[in-house]
């Protein structure tokens, strides 16, 4: 009898786990680089502008946490620098949304570059990779193009 409880709590356990998001780390793909901070997030802009996006969005996240920091109740600074850039893609998203027209949850595509406070000098730039399948996977490869380029890989 014990080991039929045990296998059910097993089992029912495994389903749970399974039925949760993967850990962001999972999710997230980034490349490291040794240049200067403003230089890597210049050559990310590039890197989509140049294939003939538009940056919809440029926001400036480790300033916000800066500036906030004392009205949160923060005392640790986390980033030296750390911004976000937004873009779409008409071709690529539509793609993507005839595969799957819920795909509309993914748009647009965010682009992270950021120096670490505890990590200085390396600037890591990255994105939060779309689950496989359903027309998905070429976001993902654009935006590891870009992402690699950036990082001067």
């Amino acid at each position: 009898m014990k080991r039929l409880i045990l296998a059910a709590f097993t089992g029912l356990a495994a389903l749970t786990a399974a039925a949760l998001p993967a850990s962001a780390r999972d999710d997230v793909t980034k490349y490291t680089s040794q240049a200067p901070f403003a230089d890597v997030a210049a050559d990310l802009a590039d890197a989509i502008v140049n294939r003939g996006y538009k940056v919809d969005y440029h926001g400036f996240i480790g300033e916000m946490l800066q500036r906030t920091a004392e009205d949160v109740g923060a005392s640790k600074k986390l980033y030296r620098n750390a911004e976000i850039f937004q873009f779409c893609s008409a071709v690529v998203s539509r793609a993507v949304m005839e595969e799957n027209i819920e795909n509309i949850a993914f748009c647009p595509y965010v682009l992270f570059v950021y120096e670490a406070e505890a990590e200085a000098g390396t600037v890591n730039v990255g994105f939060r990779r779309l689950p496989d399948g359903e027309g998905r996977d070429q976001v993902n490869t654009l935006l590891e193009e870009i992402v690699k380029e950036a990082a001067g890989q």
